[in-house]
């Protein structure tokens, strides 16, 4: 059987930080100790000291695809793997690929290519991490449409920070390394604010240290129960577990996000819910039963555990399925149940704080909703 290849990211938190430039430094040392190095997709944005890293590295040809009259290129995956080198460069991860491509994410691409034993080095941004997904439209005003899901992220071997400061990328900006003038001008009014830069750069800082701490978790066994060098509790119970309550509310792939995100901090076990009054859900409204279909598919693609259970008393079902599952938290929306039911006490998130008094109880809203409602 085939050894699986070993994956590599270079890890930023915005464009011109060097991510590709990093991993392209990387493939000519590894060329020039004599690895066999590809180049499976490279986007050089016009960036000369970049396009000058790729001088005598191979590159794989890319395919032609036609989509709406159009031509598109797209990475060869098929190709790579024909080729069998020791080590891909695949730029840009998060990519959506053309439809009619053999895969829709080019980070589906690079699993095939790893699968068949080829090492990936690859690219990306921090704010197209599935679970940070609701933050970065915060902090940036910007929806990410192109994301990864955890759980992908932390199957690569390794995740280098490319690091560099906001006023120095600014500074890059300016000067017209990062876009044409006219582009950077743009950019500096919009998404290069110093002040959006500033939060997410502190987001990807956080977000390698996180890795980092797991992978001492994974690799050194005695920290897990006990302590860690700073005396801190770091203890908990494989049988830990995070519920999130799934209903056809809007908000319920943020719910979803941020409890999976709560569940790989804590390293416990998570668990999507849905409770209908019927044991079919086909008798469902076919509105609210396509987006509880949709919602429990995002939970699934997310490497989350699904469950759908029939009771009458919703909060009642909720508890007990949390309790048999030892949960330490149970997510839910803000705005579930009508008006009068809330101002009386009956809602179920009234109900479920109430029934779960050994459980903590996250009640998430959409921020956006409420500044919107506010105005």
């Amino acid at each position: 059987m085939t050894n699986v290849g070993k994956l590599k990211i270079f890890l930023g938190y915005a464009a011109g930080v060097g991510k590709t430039y990093q991993m392209l430094q990387e493939a000519q040392d590894l060329r020039q100790r004599g690895v066999d190095v590809v180049i499976g997709y490279f986007e050089p944005h016009g960036r000369k000291d970049t396009i000058a890293k790729t001088e005598g590295l191979e590159f794989v040809p890319r395919k032609k695809l036609e989509y709406r009259g159009s031509i598109f290129e797209e990475m060869d995956a098929e190709a790579i793997i024909a080729r069998k080198p020791e080590v891909a460069i695949v730029d840009e991860f998060p990519h959506t690929t053309v439809p009619g491509s053999p895969r829709a994410k080019r980070w589906e691409d690079v699993l095939a290519i790893l699968d068949h034993g080829i090492d990936v080095l690859t690219t990306m941004n921090v704010q197209h991490l599935e679970s940070l997904n609701d933050q970065m439209a915060q902090i940036t005003g910007v929806k990410v449409r192109e994301t990864i899901p955890d759980w992908v992220v932390k199957k690569a071997d390794e995740v280098i920070m490319v690091d560099l400061t906001p006023r120095a990328l600014l500074n890059r900006l300016e000067r017209g390394v990062v876009y044409p003038p006219d582009k950077a001008q743009r950019a500096m009014q919009n998404f290069f604010k110093e002040s959006t830069l500033v939060a997410l750069r502190e987001m990807a800082l956080r977000q390698t240290a996180q890795e980092v701490e797991e992978r001492i978790d994974h690799d050194g066994e005695e920290r897990i129960d006990g302590q860690d060098e700073t005396g801190n509790d770091r203890s908990h119970r494989l049988d830990d577990a995070v519920i999130i309550y799934v209903s056809d509310d809007p908000t319920t792939a943020m719910l979803i996000r941020r409890g999976k995100r709560v569940a790989d901090v804590l390293q416990a076990n998570c668990f999507a819910v849905f409770i209908t009054d019927r044991a079919d859900m086909q008798a469902l409204p076919a509105p609210k039963r396509d987006a509880v279909e949709r919602h429990l598919n995002f939970a699934r693609n997310l490497h989350i555990e699904t469950s759908v259970l029939q009771g009458s008393d919703h909060a009642k079902a909720l508890v007990d399925f949390a309790r048999q599952h030892s949960a330490r938290q149970i997510f839910l929306p803000r705005l579930v149940g009508r008006g009068v039911e809330r101002l009386r006490g009956k809602s179920l998130v009234n109900q479920v704080v109430s029934l779960a008094n050994d459980m903590e109880v996250t009640i998430v809203a959409d921020r956006r909703q409420s500044e919107r409602a506010n105005r």
